[in-house]
């Protein structure tokens, strides 16, 4: 019985193998660009969460809908400070951030 090459690699070999080994340029943008991905993903699961609609938190955070949209989306960068308001105001949450060395 023959066994067949398995083509299966894990996500961090295919990134390597597409955009490089990290401290790269175009691997660095990746994982930049997830991060805002993720961030908007985040705050968009939580608002459903709340039940709000994107008019309500925007009201709640004092900023437009269309803004909320454009982060949830991975169209604009949230500034921190609004993010905070976002988590803290709007959602009634706590912000915590963490620094990985």
């Amino acid at each position: 019985m023959k066994t067949r090459e398995s083509n299966i690699q894990t996500l961090d070999q295919f990134k390597d193998e597409q955009y490089g080994k990290p401290g790269t340029k175009k691997r660095d943008d990746l994982e930049a660009g997830y991060e805002n991905f993720k961030i908007g993903a985040l705050i968009h699961e939580a608002r459903l969460e709340k039940g709000l609609t994107q008019e309500e938190l925007a009201k709640k955070v004092g900023t437009t809908k269309s803004y909320i949209s454009k982060i949830e989306n991975n169209i604009k960068e949230v500034r921190l400070s609004t993010l905070q308001k976002i988590v803290e105001l709007g959602l009634g949450g706590h912000l915590e951030l963490l620094i990985k060395l």
